[in-house]
């Protein structure tokens, strides 16, 4: 046995030790059970004095520039603009900034600076918002300049007049293949998609559209906290599964949705379907005939089903549509800026929805004693609160009614917000969209060439996710045998247990999303593009490990 082998071997056995049996990891989120993984896969590293390789995380390593630079080069104009109402710098004590003829300020500031991209980002920003949206100048920037400084409350609190102008285009555009249905969307700004998901879960439930015991249904394998949260004892949910069950002639997961399950939302008892599209972890958007029986069955059979839609990877698909462009009086659309501008630390999502929706429609058609009880609740913030639509209701809820008058997104994340939005509604060709779609397509060719596997095309595909069902692909390239016998002796952890043990690579465990059991979830975005051949070669020893273990036992027998 070779001094490697050794060394193999007793690491593996003093952590079979130290961690908890497979099946106590199995409890865990697989965001969770990560931090376990990243412990092994640090002395995997350190003992070979190798490099670990976290690819369980979704952040990409890769940041949008231009709308940052805006930011600060807005900021620099706006504390000029507070000093010139007041300034005491010797304490470091300045004014507010003032809306009269600021338009004009701006621009001859912008004339002062050497030309760069963010130069002409903020001129062409405000050139875009009095001409393509309708602006009056001076009320436009000094929204962006109140912003950058952050002396006031968000007013109006669910979003700043322009902003939501500005993002609602963006959605548009992004969201809607630029073919948004007719009608206005209200736009919630909130601090990223996580915030947003717990908010809708609270308001569903405190204004009674969705009640414990009530049933939802799940389209799996779906983002971890979409599974976790209707388990908490304050919302009880049961769910059902909408399982992406289609596989390819390959023997791989096409991660689309069969007929028969889609059909399983005919049924009445089921009062929401909650999906990640594109999904996470299957990575991939739902193919036309599906949103098209999708739209067929809501439209005649289930009227009042309530669709919530998860969209933050949309724009790594070409022509994406979201649901609430299919669907927009049912659908509570989530979308989130941290995947596409690199901005995971900045908190930067928005809900949407409809000005004409089923949920105000739902609210008007509660019980007596239940509507009774709901104008008690927002009766301090609303004089007619029976009027009030459900999502300014969330608006309030997210900071438990009483303190309404506070609420929204901080004026400054506001303001990135739009200047992201700005930045892709000016890319006229594109180009930064089609840059990041291309590193996550490079770095899984480069994964799947480590793999020894080619790679199927598929426009639908994402690419910033790849998950991978050993089992499935051992089932149609090496046979049955060999899966019952990897399935009697293994746990399905062990491979990402083994991954990070034996290899420094950290996956996340596909069973943890509702996936199939045997299967790792990839990020292709946030390592260098080097660490994805290395990661397909681990992956590749790992089985071959497994295939030679099987033979051996052959040999043996």
């Amino acid at each position: 046995m070779s001094t490697e082998t050794t060394t193999e071997t007793d690491t593996g056995a003093r952590h079979d030790e130290e961690i908890a049996a497979p099946r106590e990891l199995h409890k865990l989120s697989p965001f969770e059970l990560k931090d376990t993984l990243i412990e092994l896969a640090d002395e995997s590293a350190r003992t070979r004095a190798a490099v670990m390789f976290n690819a369980g995380r979704g952040n990409p390593n890769w940041i949008a520039t231009t709308p940052r630079e805006a930011f600060f080069l807005l900021g620099q104009f706006a504390l000029r603009e507070s000093r010139r109402t007041w300034n005491e710098p010797e304490v470091g004590l300045a004014g507010m900034p003032r809306s009269p003829d600021i338009a004009r300020r701006l621009r001859d500031f912008l004339g002062t600076c050497d030309d760069s991209p963010a130069v002409r980002l903020l001129r062409d920003s405000v050139d875009y918002g009095v001409s393509t949206l309708g602006f009056d100048a001076d009320a436009f920037v000094w929204e962006l300049t109140d912003a950058a400084i952050g002396d006031n409350y968000p007013v109006p609190d669910r979003m700043l007049v322009h902003a939501e102008r500005i993002v609602r285009a963006y959605l548009a555009r992004e969201m809607c293949d630029g073919r948004p249905p007719p009608g206005t969307f209200d736009l919630f700004a909130v601090e990223g998609g996580t915030a947003a998901m717990a908010y809708i879960f609270r308001s569903l439930m405190v204004n009674g559209l969705l009640k414990k015991g009530d049933t939802i249904a799940l389209g799996t394998p779906i983002f971890t906290p979409y599974l976790e949260i209707p388990r908490l004892e304050e919302f009880d949910l049961r769910t059902v599964d909408i399982r992406q069950s289609v596989m390819t002639g390959q023997g791989t997961h096409a991660w689309q949705y069969p007929e028969s399950e889609l059909r399983k939302l005919e049924d009445p008892r089921i009062k929401a379907f909650f999906v990640v599209h594109p999904g996470n972890p299957g990575a991939t958007a739902m193919r036309r005939e599906s949103l098209d029986l999708l739209v067929d069955l809501v439209q005649k059979k289930r009227p009042d089903l309530l669709l919530l839609t998860d969209d933050v990877y949309g724009t790594f698909v070409e022509g994406f549509r979201s649901l609430a462009a299919e669907l927009p009086h049912n659908t509570l659309l989530v979308y989130s800026y941290s995947k596409h501008f690199g901005c995971t630390g900045w908190r930067l999502g928005v809900v949407a929805l409809h000005e004409d929706n089923i949920l105000d429609r739902m609210l008007a058609r509660l019980p007596e004693s239940m509507r009774e009880m709901l104008n008690e609740r927002y009766g301090s913030i609303a004089l007619k609160p029976e009027a009030l639509k459900f999502i300014d209701r969330m608006v309030a809820d997210s900071r438990a009614v009483a303190l309404n008058h506070t609420a929204g997104l901080s004026l400054p994340q506001q303001l990135q917000m739009s200047l992201f939005s700005m930045f892709a509604l000016l890319d006229k060709d594109d180009a930064y969209k089609k840059r990041c779609r291309r590193i996550c397509q490079e770095r899984l060719s480069a994964l799947y060439q480590g793999m020894g596997i080619d790679l199927p095309a598929d426009p639908l595909r994402t690419a910033y996710y790849q998950t991978l069902d050993l089992e499935a692909w051992a089932r149609k390239h090496i046979g049955q045998d060999f899966v019952e016998y990897a399935q009697a002796r293994h746990d399905p952890l062990d491979i990402v247990l083994s991954l990070a043990r034996r290899h420094g690579v950290v996956l996340l465990n596909g069973s943890g999303f509702e996936g199939p059991e045997w299967s790792a979830r990839v990020s292709l975005a946030n390592l260098d593009d080097d660490a994805y051949p290395r990661i397909g070669q681990s992956l590749k020893d790992i089985v071959i490990r497994a295939i030679r273990e099987w033979r051996q036992r052959d040999l043996d027998s």
